[in-house]
């Protein structure tokens, strides 16, 4: 018995590394773990299940990103895992790494602001631009070429950049 529970333990971080090495198909230097999309990884008897949390419901990258970890599992031995959406709690972007909004930020994405989320529910936002760095920043559009962005633009160097919009 003890035994197993081992075996379970070493698996389950196994699969979770695994999991965690899916990238994003619409922002592909971000992986589901930078996102904090992955939110579980459970083994019962050697059987996995991957728990992932949509970005927004109604995304329509979970079905790739699904695919994608089923995968990279079956790639690395797991057989028959299943990957299960839980809706909620609703996911929000106070879940996303620092490594997640430093990746972005590198990526030319502006990334919301670690503890973000509250904030812009009340119309209020900083936003830096990814280029120079100055807030004297401006939206362009609500929603840019994914529903996760919108467009902005900074007043400073004029450049136009996406910005990852809080949930």
């Amino acid at each position: 018995m003890v035994t197993a529970l081992l075996d379970d333990t070493a698996l389950r971080q196994q699969a979770w590394d695994i999991a965690a090495g899916v990238v994003d198909p619409e922002i592909p230097v971000l992986t589901i773990a930078d996102l904090g999309v992955l939110r579980d990884v459970a083994v019962t008897d050697g059987r996995v299940e991957v728990a992932i949390t949509p970005t927004y419901s109604g995304c329509p990258a979970m079905n790739m990103i699904q695919l994608e970890i089923e995968l990279a599992l079956e790639r690395e031995g797991f057989r028959g895992a299943k990957v299960r959406t839980v809706l909620s709690p609703a996911w929000t972007t106070d879940w996303m790494s620092e490594e997640g909004r430093r990746k972005l930020r590198d990526y030319g994405i502006a990334p919301p602001a670690a503890g973000s989320s509250r904030r812009a529910l009340f119309g209020v936002q900083e936003v830096a631009c990814p280029q120079c760095g100055s807030v004297n920043t401006e939206v362009l559009a609500e929603f840019g070429s994914t529903s996760c962005k919108a467009l902005w633009r900074c007043k400073s160097c004029r450049e136009p950049f996406d910005y990852f919009r809080c949930h």
